[in-house]
């Protein structure tokens, strides 16, 4: 998994290791998802706090990857304009790596930063959970020497009466 044969366990890493999972694990009981949506092209799923709401919380983890080199963002986002159809917010995010610093690919848990730019539309009156989610992303790794224009669309599901 982590470890090969060869690489002894040291109580730095069975500390991170601990607090790792252990954080995710206390950071699930207590965050109650309100959004769940699927990024296709960018093999991402994101998981968010209540995102009719001003500010909110999107969490995004990468899926189209080899194991050691999974990536995490986070995105603290603000809604500013919203109406029955649609919501535009835009919001800066970090892009986090634990898991290749556990398994020594790297040595920086932080890989770069975005300022996202985005809209949420509810295509189908029938159905206004169901959103169709466009986003442009500039990112910078975390020295500020290189960095590329993302573009995100994905599917979302937000949780809550119609």
């Amino acid at each position: 998994m982590f470890l090969t044969q060869n690489q002894p366990l040291t109580p730095a890493r069975t500390l991170l290791r601990t607090g790792l999972f252990l954080g995710l694990f206390l950071g699930m009981s207590q965050v109650k998802a309100q959004s769940v949506g699927y990024y296709p092209w960018n093999g991402l799923i994101s998981v968010s706090t209540n995102p009719a709401k001003v500010f909110w919380l999107d969490a995004r983890l990468q899926t189209n990857t080899l194991f050691g080199s999974l990536s995490t963002e986070v995105l603290p986002l603000f809604n500013f304009k919203q109406t029955s159809a649609a919501q535009f917010y835009a919001g800066g995010g970090v892009r986090f790596n634990f898991i290749g610093v556990l398994a020594n690919q790297t040595k920086n848990v932080v890989e770069g930063y975005s300022l996202n730019i985005g809209t949420r539309v509810s295509p189908f009156k029938t159905v206004p959970q169901v959103k169709i989610a466009l986003e442009i992303a500039p990112y910078v790794e975390r020295k500020f020497e290189s960095g590329i224009l993302k573009s995100n669309f994905g599917l979302i599901y937000t949780f809550g009466k119609k």
